[in-house]
């Protein structure tokens, strides 16, 4: 009897070490349970996003259809009756080069020679309200060989940046002496620093000896190196803006209380010079009689750039101004092909036969535009 109580109270420990054992179970789970909901309702944002963004990438998504690189709009340019015997135009966009005319060719740059000037003088005077005074002894030298002046006055003293607009605008000579002699102490010295910066841009066919364009046989260059030149200063906001200004008025000095007012000199010329459409944006005329007429100049047409570079083309200062009328019509062939391009059927034919017109029949429409502007001998 007493054995089998004993099996019946350890039979009853047994169940009652499982029941509890069952209960502690049971109560583990349940705490498990409500510490996961707590977790995941206030996980961090970051790996709530992580859970999203792996649930997106096992979606797939639409491939995107790659915008279409637009196609440059062809262009051909006709030089029949150029004035310039030397030409380069190109689309700045691309790089595409869209006229070639011994463009290679040595030729002396005049006046152009002062996109150099300005770019040393911009990129060399860390402050451009630094005050310069114009050396009296330099004007005789350059009156006596009949440089541009800007019509500042010896000893006069101007910001670097008025200067600077003296140069590129009305081409002023003593403008760019004073830039000159500030930054180098002479115009050899300097032009030592325009040929170090013309050897940083490549321009493997060009030395200067003057920071004016005074004709000096040394003093030399290419079409193509001055458009690698001026495609390079547009780059520098100051300068572009000096570039495309038609009018700018000095500071007020002693000698001028009420400033110098520059203008530029293709608008000089033109007015506004006007095309079919675009416009023209700036340019630097020269000239010496070993250079003959010459212009870099650059245009929006189409939302396009455009610069062009041209030399020699006979004339003077007294004569009608054929790098201009040159500039004019090129500029004018690539309006007539952008307006074909955005037309279409007869419109479009139409429009080609109108560009292919002004190509072949420059001298007709040089005489409209020499016309037109009335030019002042």
């Amino acid at each position: 009897m007493a054995s089998n109580r004993k099996k019946k109270i350890s039979r009853k420990k047994r169940r009652r070490k499982i029941l509890v054992a069952m209960q502690t179970a049971v109560i583990v789970i349940a705490a498990g349970l409500i510490a996961t909901t707590v977790y995941i309702v206030n996980r961090p944002s970051e790996e709530k996003n992580d859970i999203v963004q792996e649930q997106n990438e096992t979606t797939p998504t639409p491939t995107e259809t790659p915008t279409p690189t637009p196609t440059p709009i062809p262009i051909t340019i006709s030089t029949e009756g150029m004035y310039s015997s030397n030409a380069y135009l190109v689309r700045l966009s691309d790089g595409e080069v869209l006229l070639n005319q011994n463009a290679q060719q040595q030729i002396y740059p005049a006046s152009m020679t002062k996109i150099m000037t300005a770019i040393v003088g911009i990129e060399n005077i860390p402050d451009l309200n630094t005050q310069i005074t114009l050396s009296p002894e330099m004007f005789d030298s350059l009156y006596a060989q009949h440089a541009s002046m800007a019509g500042l006055s010896p000893g006069e003293t101007l910001p670097a940046i008025d200067l600077l607009y003296g140069v590129m605008l009305p081409s002023g000579a003593e403008a760019c002496m004073g830039i000159a002699e500030y930054l180098a102490g002479s115009e050899a010295a300097f032009a030592d620093m325009m040929n170090q910066k013309a050897a940083e841009l490549g321009l493997t066919n060009t030395h200067f000896v003057t920071c004016t364009g005074l004709h000096d046989p040394n003093h030399y260059t290419t079409c193509e190196d001055i458009e690698k030149l001026l495609e390079y200063a547009l780059q520098n906001e100051t300068f572009r803006q000096i570039f495309t200004s038609s009018v700018y008025t000095t500071s007020p000095t002693a000698e001028h209380p009420d400033g110098v007012t520059f203008q530029s000199s293709v608008s000089l010329k033109t007015g506004d010079l006007t095309l079919t459409t675009g416009k023209v944006e700036g340019g630097k005329t020269g000239f010496t009689d070993e250079a003959g007429l010459c212009l870099a100049s650059a245009a929006e047409i189409g939302d396009e750039e455009y610069i062009l570079v041209t030399a020699g083309a006979q004339g003077n200062g007294y004569t009608d101004p054929y790098h201009i009328i040159d500039a004019y019509m090129i500029y004018n062939q690539i309006a007539a092909a952008v307006q074909g391009s955005q037309t279409s059927g007869a419109n479009a034919e139409e429009s080609n036969n109108t560009q292919s017109a002004e190509g072949t029949d420059v001298n007709t429409a040089a005489a409209e535009f020499t016309e037109q502007f009335d030019w002042a001998v």
